[in-house]
């Protein structure tokens, strides 16, 4: 509950005057702040882990120029101007950058030639000075706007900070390390197709054995992975909502920083996103977590001029801001995170997409779930669907593949107690465990998938939590396919990677997600690619000869396809099951046309072989606001807004 709500209700704060010499009491004294107000948000810091101007500027009651003056006056310090900022030399220390930006702090030699340390988060200022030599503890203090201090940060520190981007993820658990081997994978390349397609001409019949026993296995252990899947989702408890701990609800009493609701840092990389920005915005102003907690990045590119410009002209409230990465290679969401993870505030971070509408507790949700959850719980992952999926016939289709992905299997998984590739967005994880992985591969494009996987290897867990996330549906056949190419490539990637070292990977994951994690890549990127093997089969229902009739006898030839057209109703059982819910019951008629919907997968299968060869770190971009006008409106359930409750009574 914020301060115009505690008003409305009569509360009337803590009782007393400001402490002297707090920031609170100068702003009274200042006439900037009543004293009411002031009691307010000393009430709502009570039950927030967050700075007393953080709470008086999210609520509106004060603006940061009056906050840094008020700090100037209580350090017997000044306030500097952006200029007068650029124009101070910083010192030369041993510190690293991404320190200098936790605390928006920079050592700096002031006009009169003596060192003084410019502060943005003077909150911080005593736990910064810890990494400063013992005669700099004593310099004259500055302070500044910390937009203005971690822009002066980056300007310095920009080449530095922009290679860690890329390379903060250990090389041993990196694809980057194959940028020096380009020529040899092509040659690789060449020389398998060669020797394949010399094979095709001498023995084709062996080679379509071949082909079509891997696609058998990997049908069989693709089926019996969805369906162990299906019926541990269908065999779990309804979902029920995680509660914060008692301390944190008893009213009016402060249980200590580990009842405080948390700060989150929600990260959205945007690139050319100019149709979607406002309406990004309307909707990231729906969530009801205190705004004094919430730190939203949005991630831009340098050379991305026209998304720049069009933020430029949106008044964003205090807690969005923006973060430009330098240019460099490659250029990818993975490392654009990885340079905006050092500018985050929070201890918790979240990843949205620019076309996510979700769901306004969200956030609320997830820090429940983790104020409840054993701390080697570091990530969670949130439900995605559409908010398009009337648009046309793929629109429903890729709607079908999500709710069973999201609803049935991902859970299912996580229950069986398998590793589970995370979802991209709807994501959120304990910055601690984040920066301990080193953040993302910056090279992966499905560093998502990735994440994944290393935080089960590194002993961390990973679970689903039922909030849900809209986003746009991909509803044109040719982006369809190249969104697809960019993700198995990424699944490909991602299976190489972790099977550098199989050993290791084994004693990492243990048994049992070890070989959960070889039955989910090996057939999900084997079906894709064999599909057109096994459409083959179909010549023996027809009645027309098959490749293999001249060593298969007709009747396994007719058994093989049984097997196929078994495993294709469990499918569209299993889908059907996923669609059931009221929200996806108008999907149920489409759900047979979904045989026709995977063969555009295979089309982006052979463009991902063919990438992952010529161009493993190409982002392949998704064009989005394409379906803006089919976005609902937020449901807002009764409680939405209520997250602290202080007792009225003090």
């Amino acid at each position: 509950m914020g301060i115009s709500e505690l008003r409305q209700a009569g509360y009337a704060g803590e009782d007393g005057p400001s402490p002297t010499g707090s920031l609170d009491s100068e702003l009274v004294r200042g006439g900037m702040l009543s004293a009411r107000d002031a009691g307010l948000a000393r009430s709502v810091q009570r039950h927030c882990d967050a700075s007393l101007e953080r709470v008086l500027v999210a609520e509106g009651l004060v603006d940061e120029a009056d906050i840094l003056e008020a700090h100037a006056r209580l350090l017997r310090s000044r306030r500097l101007r952006p200029e007068e900022l650029a124009d101070l030399p910083e010192l030369e220390l041993d510190i690293p950058p991404h320190t200098l930006l936790s605390y928006a702090i920079l050592p700096v030699t002031d006009r009169d030639g003596e060192p003084a340390l410019v502060c943005g988060e003077v909150r911080n200022l005593s736990e910064s000075l810890a990494y400063f030599p013992n005669d700099l503890r004593r310099a004259r203090l500055l302070v500044a706007p910390r937009s203005d201090v971690l822009r002066r940060i980056t300007q310095i520190y920009r080449r530095p900070l922009a290679e860690a981007s890329a390379t903060r993820v250990p090389a041993q658990e990196s694809c980057r390390v194959w940028s020096a081997y380009r020529r040899r994978r092509i040659a690789l390349m060449l020389g398998l197709l060669t020797t394949l397609c010399a094979a095709a001409i001498y023995a084709p019949t062996l080679v379509m054995a071949i082909f079509m026993g891997w696609a058998t296995l990997t049908l069989v252990v693709a089926i019996g992975l969805r369906m162990m899947a299906a019926l541990a989702a269908l065999t779990a408890e309804p979902h029920e909502a995680v509660r914060p701990s008692d301390d944190a609800e008893q009213d009016g009493k402060d249980s200590g920083p580990a009842a405080k609701l948390p700060r989150v840092s929600m990260l959205v990389p945007l690139y050319r996103e100019t149709e979607i920005a406002h309406a990004l915005i309307a909707r990231l102003t729906q969530l009801t977590y205190p705004k004094c907690l919430l730190d939203v990045v949005l991630v831009l590119e340098e050379k991305d001029d026209l998304t720049q410009k069009t933020l430029s002209q949106i008044d964003l409230p205090p807690w969005i801001r923006v973060v430009i990465v330098p240019d460099g290679a490659p250029r990818t969401k993975p490392r654009a995170m990885n340079f905006a993870l050092d500018f985050c505030e929070g201890d918790i971070v979240g990843i949205l997409d620019a076309e996510d509408a979700p769901a306004p507790d969200q956030i609320t949700q997830v820090v429940r779930h983790f104020q409840a959850a054993p701390p080697e719980v570091a990530c969670l992952q949130g439900v995605l669907d559409f908010y398009n999926p009337r648009q046309n016939w793929l629109a429903r289709c890729f709607t079908i593949e999500y709710a069973t992905w999201f609803r049935t299997m991902l859970p299912g998984m996580a229950r069986l107690g398998f590793a589970i590739p995370l979802g991209g967005t709807t994501l959120y994880m304990r910055r601690a465990a984040l920066e301990a992985l080193g953040g993302w591969d910056a090279h992966n494009v499905t560093e998502d998938a990735d994440l994944g996987f290393r935080l089960a290897r590194h002993g961390y867990k990973t679970e689903m939590v039922s909030t849900v996330t809209d986003e746009e549906a991909n509803c044109r056949p040719w982006a369809w396919v190249k969104q697809r190419s960019r993700w198995l490539k990424g699944y490909m990637t991602t299976y190489l990677v972790h099977m550098r070292y199989p050993v290791r990977l084994y004693r990492q994951l243990g048994g049992w997600k070890f070989w959960g994690f070889q039955a989910h890549f090996i057939s999900a990127v084997s079906q894709v690619v064999l599909a057109p093997v096994l459409w083959s089969f179909w010549l023996a229902f027809l009645g027309l000869p098959h490749p293999l009739d001249s060593i298969m006898s007709r009747h396994v030839s007719v058994g093989l396809g049984a097997l196929f057209l078994a495993v294709e109703l469990i499918n569209l059982a299993i889908y059907a099951m996923s669609v059931s819910r009221p929200k996806h019951r108008h999907l149920l008629p489409w759900v047979p046309t979904m045989h026709f919907y995977w063969p555009l997968g295979a089309i982006a299968a052979y463009k991902a072989l063919y990438e992952l060869v010529a161009k493993p770190f190409f982002w392949e971009k998704t064009r989005h606001g394409l379906s803006l006008g089919l976005v609902p409106a937020p449901a807002r359930r009764a409680d939405d807004r209520t997250v602290i409750e202080p007792s009225l009574n003090g």
